[in-house]
């Protein structure tokens, strides 16, 4: 590695250039910016940041140093060392820096101030950061799609978007991360540890920062609001993520067929459709996963354990997701148009689903006789017919059913509750599909039509059966 001495032999000379005696006190100042300093070693090193040159590079990773000191830091990054220590709660730092402002938060002390809105920090690099949020300043771009970020960590972590360089990797498992903070919160799951507990409900994480959101699941605060449609979140991440929804933002491409999603997850989530691989088996059923998340939720069904409550009707769900998706229903605001036919929905779900009635898409494909279908659940339904499997059973008559809506239906047979009340004529009916047919006795609306005889009906089945006898008068012609 290179001395001070032997790159400024190479390049600048000091003596020359830099170096003054001012008032017979030996001072050495810089020409470009005028700065003085004690001695030469102190100049040689501030030059550097005029010339841009870093002569101290990692034998690791190749990065560059202006400054020796700057790389002994650095160097400990590969060797995962922190050997400078918290003396208050033995948190562990790799550079004594990092200590220093470690300390603050113990202290609590937050000197700088934003003139704006009266927040305090305790670093002043943290109040820099906020005044952008005032003057919507981002000035750090990145190079190559021209995305505007507020902290050049912020840039540094897009860039890894664009690189798909994976370069820390974990030493146990041999998995691999673009951020070294990925590593660092990867390493947890190995550990097993868990040691922030929530004071609430004892619930335990690996990280701070989870407990941090966890505990918002206790109160009703949302501070973070969408400048947009003042939705408001629980935290910072769900609101980067939900202002994404404005902008249509869709930075996680899928290699195999180009398909672009919003969240890393849900990129996750569609590449293993590609692959078919599930490796993740319950040991209750056999029934096989391609997401270790996805057979975590399928557990929670074989408990039958409904954790999750309805606030404003009481209806109990096994899943979280399940009771979010119910909780719409329940509001009346429906944000998602189409812009096709600009028919409204509650959840981005629903008008994805939507979109293929114009697009007549069909992902869904079923191995057995190729059919297809617009919706996953429809084609999971339809491999019923093939496997001939009826989970749904009734407890009264012990009769199967492939589907719990038609086990639901069913039970109606059983109980002589009528609660479908006709609003003409006051005829009760057990269900509401019953309900909506005898509605048509009244109107003399027949919306199922043939289109080959034009013949009308007022239920579905009907129009099934009709259309038999136009396939047996061609069966017959031929």
């Amino acid at each position: 590695m290179e001395t001070f001495q032997e790159t400024f032999k190479a390049g600048i000379s000091l003596e020359k250039n830099y170096c003054y005696d001012v008032a017979d006190e030996k001072k050495c100042i810089c020409k470009d910016c005028g700065k003085s300093f004690k001695n030469r070693s102190g100049l040689q090193r501030h030059l550097l940041v005029h010339t841009n040159e870093k002569p101290f590079t990692c034998d690791v990773c190749g990065k560059a140093f202006r400054q020796r000191t700057n790389l002994k830091s650095h160097f400990v990054t590969h060797t995962e060392e922190k050997p400078y220590v918290c003396e208050a709660c033995s948190k562990e730092f790799t550079n004594g820096y990092a200590l220093k402002l470690h300390l603050r938060t113990h202290a609590e002390e937050k000197l700088y101030v934003c003139e704006v809105c009266g927040k305090a920090f305790t670093h002043k690099c943290t109040l820099r950061i906020h005044l952008f949020t005032h003057t919507n300043e981002k000035p750090y771009s990145c190079q190559i799609c021209g995305k505007p970020f507020r902290q050049t960590s912020h840039l540094q972590q897009h860039l890894t978007t664009h690189t798909k360089e994976k370069t820390h990797e974990c030493n146990t498992c041999g998995k691999t991360f673009s951020q070294r903070s990925g590593l660092f919160h990867h390493h947890s799951v190995h550990k097993k540890e868990k040691p922030y507990a929530c004071e609430v409900c004892n619930k335990a994480f690996a990280q701070p920062r989870n407990l941090k959101y966890h505990l918002f699941t206790h109160s009703e605060e949302k501070p973070y609001s969408c400048e947009m449609c003042s939705k408001a979140f629980k935290n910072n991440y769900y609101l980067k993520i939900h202002l994404r929804i404005h902008t249509k933002e869709r930075l996680f491409a899928c290699d195999v067929c180009g398909k672009t999603f919003a969240l890393h997850s849900a990129l996750k989530s569609h590449s293993v459709t590609h692959t078919n691989e599930k490796p993740f088996a319950c040991n209750l059923c056999s029934k096989r996963f391609a997401l270790n998340c996805r057979l975590k939720s399928h557990l929670l069904i074989h408990s039958g354990k409904k954790s999750y409550v309805c606030k404003i009707c009481g209806k109990a769900f096994i899943l979280g997701s399940t009771l979010r998706q119910h909780l719409v229903f329940h509001s009346e605001e429906k944000r998602y148009p189409c812009e096709v036919c600009s028919k409204a929905f509650k959840d981005r779900n629903s008008l994805n689903i939507h979109v293929r009635i114009h697009t007549n898409e069909k992902p869904y494909v079923c191995d057995v006789c190729s059919k297809a279908f617009s919706i996953r659940r429809n084609l999971r339904q339809h491999l019923r017919v093939h496997t001939e499997e009826k989970p749904y059973a009734c407890d009264f008559c012990s009769k199967t059913f492939a589907h719990s809506s038609n086990l639901k239906s069913h039970l109606t047979t059983h109980s002589e509750e009528k609660p479908h009340v006709c609003e003409v004529c006051g005829k009760a009916f057990s269900k509401k599909c019953k309900l909506k047919m005898h509605y048509f006795t009244h109107t003399n609306e027949k919306p199922y039509a043939c289109e080959l005889c034009k013949k009308a009906f007022t239920v579905k089945k009907y129009l099934k059966r009709h259309l038999l006898t136009h396939a047996k008068e061609k069966l017959n012609s031929s």
